[in-house]
């Protein structure tokens, strides 16, 4: 079936004002919105389009969104610490947890998850990932979720991990389209709050097909959908096809945000130029500079913004209009300017103050450790510091060696070392 035939017989989609809906219509389907990607073109003329896009407000299910930047899911660093710090620094639209098990979501008890674990303060930002391949589990998550007062969920249909992938979740459910949308139909009758969908190109390189599996995601209920343009079995091999994103933005009226391989403001401009995408989720580029929001809004932000600042982006949506109080993100207290080569230092001493916080020392060491090699990456001889940051028994240890090592602070690179971003 064609994809926009599937989107446009939507049952449950509401519909607010004909000219909006027209706007969307027309947007969707003109090729001028979607420029030849194969063609080289300077990105630096469409900075200022690019910023005004990424720092308007934007509405998702009925609830408003401040920017269009959010931190990307990620499995063993989107911890709560993690986002503590990265709230500290601020910048951001959305933060999204790591995977949690649907499984073990419904009684899981965040005084002692590792994982299922937030603070109060950051629940109105807050989108909780969930993994699974049965419906009814995700359903009974999903209310336990929402009870809690998560901004939104968010299914994951995008880990390619063996782990996941074998026990029929994550990537694999994009196998079998009936039992994905029957997840994605249940789990949105059964809540209110925002609904996502994180997704891959698939198992093969077929655009079309994302764009048929994202119309029927919307048919299905999502409000929105975060697309990471790989296919499965490369996991990370290759570079992700961005121009495959407006693909997805095509195929469907609700907003569409583009993941993979964004390392810089210039990545963004490029994101969204080729795809006309509506908003970027940044994941390992976020562990490696945790102010990378702050600087986003700090540096990105062009003299005629502030036109713009009150300008929000209403979609079709799932559910009623209800605008909510946009999140009022923490400034790190006692850090250094984001362009002082102290930042460094401060976040890794920051970081391993707010693991203790949050965790007991054993654990403290095991998230410090899976965020070495990241942070490491933006280092000239990355390699040898993340081996040196490693040589840690205690946290009192790591403290020495963040001393040792990051004053004064070593050589940066300007773009990431990826071997370190396994």
């Amino acid at each position: 079936m064609d994809s926009r035939a599937i989107q446009d017989t939507h049952p449950k989609r509401f519909s607010y004002i004909e000219k909006q809906n027209s706007y969307i219509e027309k947007k969707n389907t003109d090729p001028k919105n979607f420029p030849d990607t194969k063609k080289n073109i300077d990105y630096s003329n469409q900075a200022c389009d690019a910023n005004t896009k990424l720092h308007n407000s934007i509405i998702i299910g009925g609830k408003h969104v401040n920017n269009r930047m959010f931190l990307a899911p990620m499995a063993g660093l989107g911890h709560v610490a993690f986002r503590e710090l990265l709230a500290e620094f601020g910048g951001f639209g959305l933060l999204f947890t790591g995977m949690c098990s649907a499984k073990a979501v419904p009684t899981e008890n965040p005084d002692h998850s590792t994982v299922f674990k937030w603070r109060e303060e950051e629940l109105p930002w807050l989108v909780c990932q969930l993994f699974g391949s049965e419906p009814k589990s995700m359903v009974n998550a999903a209310k336990r979720i929402q009870r809690e007062g998560f901004f939104g969920v968010d299914l994951n249909f995008g880990c390619c991990a063996a782990a996941i992938c074998k026990k029929g979740s994550g990537a694999a459910l994009l196998r079998n389209q009936t039992l994905s949308m029957e997840i994605v139909s249940r789990v949105r009758d059964a809540v209110s709050i925002p609904l996502f969908v994180k997704f891959r190109t698939g198992w093969e390189n077929n655009p079309d097909q994302s764009a048929q599996m994202a119309a029927m995601f919307q048919k299905s209920g999502a409000d929105a959908l975060v697309f990471h343009p790989r296919v499965a079995p490369d996991r990370r091999a290759r570079p992700p096809k961005w121009e495959h994103i407006k693909y997805i933005k095509n195929a469907v009226s609700i907003p569409v945000f583009g993941n993979g391989n964004i390392f810089d403001e210039n990545d963004c401009k490029k994101m969204l130029h080729i795809s006309g995408c509506d908003g970027v989720s940044i994941g390992r580029m976020a562990v490696a500079k945790p102010w990378i929001f702050a600087h986003l809004n700090l540096h990105s932000r062009t003299p005629a913004l502030s036109d713009h600042e009150n300008d929000m982006t209403v979609f079709k949506t799932n559910n009623n209009i209800a605008i909510s109080h946009q999140p009022e993100n923490f400034t790190a207290f006692q850090a250094p300017n984001i362009d002082s080569p102290n930042i460094y230092h401060y976040t890794l001493s920051r970081f391993i103050t707010l693991l203790l916080k949050h965790h007991d020392e054993k654990t403290s060491i095991k998230f410090f450790k899976k965020f070495v090699p990241y942070f490491a990456a933006g280092f000239k001889f990355g390699h040898k510091l993340s081996q040196k940051l490693l040589k840690c028994e205690n946290t009192d240890e790591i403290r020495q060696n963040i001393d040792s090592l990051f004053i004064p602070l070593p050589e940066t690179i300007s773009r990431p070392n990826l071997n370190l971003f396994s």
